[in-house]
């Protein structure tokens, strides 16, 4: 098939996203349903918020403008994102393994890191607080990424292959359980290990490992008296109602008073003081009250269009044989429907509490975005296999052009001082 190359003289970033007619330059499913999720989000974050705001901030709108704002910025941000090609992101995987890291132990620093509710994973920007565990998800994949595709045949064959990520990874877990923050822990060990298993461990390995970390994992639940209290009052809310019981028996309360269809948009009883995070971890509480079983379950199928055709294009990209972009979505995959799951499997009573947001829909500013970003990295990866399959060869774009000139300088500048 021909290819077709563009003049250095005339790159333009535009330009690049363009297909030959007839081919979307992105997935209507995917873009669509995140797209459908961040509406509903919105929607519902101001239906749950307003009280509370007028409670505390003297005005009904707080967590709607400010959620409003995160809405816009994120889409910017994916606009940004989807233009950086992916063999930047290939050659920067080692350094975003330690960008991560810094960014979760800078968290630990007195005066730089944010507590709340007895957890201390922000770091204070003005107003804004960016949650560095997050960002420390995206850092992890795209190293997981790179180091797949540079010791493939070495996790297939052999044990130390297996175990070499462990190492890095053991240094993220180790930060935020200092934080604490297990519900990342979770999402990060348990995405890790599907990206490995996918890239060719063998089934005997990862029994052999989901056993070591979920006992590891149970450890460092069972080592503090309040993760206890936690894991007892999920076994039996109605135990203790008023104690600690109270979000799981409300966030109950709360899918009861909705059945089939819901009380209506804006009627919800639970987030009247209710039902604590309402606008946050509970969002989901809140939607099913109002929109009924209904309304949860047409959520719960956009989150399955969605994931599944980030695995889907992480598929295809195996078969075109572009590993690290097909590692790339497999993880994203992971962490996207690990936090799904978990969120909605909290608020229906089916695991413990855990402080994850819901993708995408939950209010959080670092959350929306990074959720955003690894969409639009997705879409990158689509594009990018689309015109390969097209036999379009892509000439650099201007990031990536400013990208080499800054790594050309830097080693003229190392010679010179050689």
């Amino acid at each position: 098939m021909k290819r077709v190359t563009l003049p250095l003289s005339k790159v333009n970033e535009p330009a690049l996203m363009r297909l030959p007619q007839g081919t979307l330059p992105f997935d209507p499913w995917m873009i669509g349903s995140m797209l459908a999720l961040m509406l509903t989000g919105f929607v519902m974050i101001s239906s749950a918020s307003m009280d509370v705001a007028s409670d505390n901030f003297g005005g009904p709108f707080f967590f709607i403008f400010r959620h409003g704002l995160f809405v816009v910025l994120a889409l910017i941000a994916a606009a940004i994102l989807v233009r950086i090609p992916m063999r930047l992101w290939e050659r920067s995987s080692v350094f975003l393994l330690f960008a991560g890291l810094a960014l979760i132990i800078i968290v630990l620093i007195p005066g730089i890191g944010r507590e709340v509710n007895g957890s201390r994973r922000w770091i204070g920007l003005g107003s804004f607080n960016l949650q560095a565990s997050e960002i420390a998800k995206l850092c992890m994949v795209m190293f997981i990424s790179g180091y797949l595709v540079r010791r493939l045949h070495e996790v297939r064959s052999s044990w130390r292959g297996v175990i070499k990520p462990a190492v890095p990874l053991a240094f993220y877990v180790f930060a935020l359980y200092l934080e604490p923050d297990y519900g990342a822990i979770v999402v990060l060990t348990a995405t890790v290990m599907g990206m490995i298993f996918l890239g060719g461990m063998k089934p005997l390995q990862l029994v052999t490992l989901v056993t070591i970390v979920s006992t590891l994992v149970g450890a460092m639940a069972l080592a503090q008296p309040y993760r206890l209290a936690r894991l007892k009052s999920f076994a039996d809310p109605w135990a203790d109602p008023y104690g600690a019981g109270y979000q799981l028996s409300q966030a109950q309360i709360a899918f009861g008073r909705g059945d089939w269809f819901g009380a209506g948009l804006g009627n919800s009883v639970q987030k009247l003081f209710y039902l604590p995070e309402a606008h946050t971890d509970f969002v989901y509480s809140v939607l099913a009250e109002e929109l009924g079983l209904f309304g949860a379950l047409v959520v719960v199928a956009l989150y399955v269009v969605l994931i599944a055709r980030i695995f889907l294009i992480g598929r295809q990209a195996e078969r075109q044989r572009q590993f690290f972009m097909g590692y790339v979505a497999y993880g994203f995959g992971f962490i996207l429907a690990g936090q799904a799951l978990i969120n909605i499997g909290v608020n229906v009573g089916a695991l413990p509490t855990k402080g994850l947001t819901l993708p995408l829909m939950s209010y959080g500013g670092s959350s929306l975005l990074v959720c955003a970003g690894m969409i639009a990295i997705v879409q990158r990866i689509d594009l990018e296999l689309k015109r390969q399959r097209l036999g379009i060869k892509s000439a650099p774009s201007r990031i990536a052009l400013l990208w080499a000139r800054l790594v050309t300088k830097s080693a003229a500048a190392q010679g010179r001082a050689a």
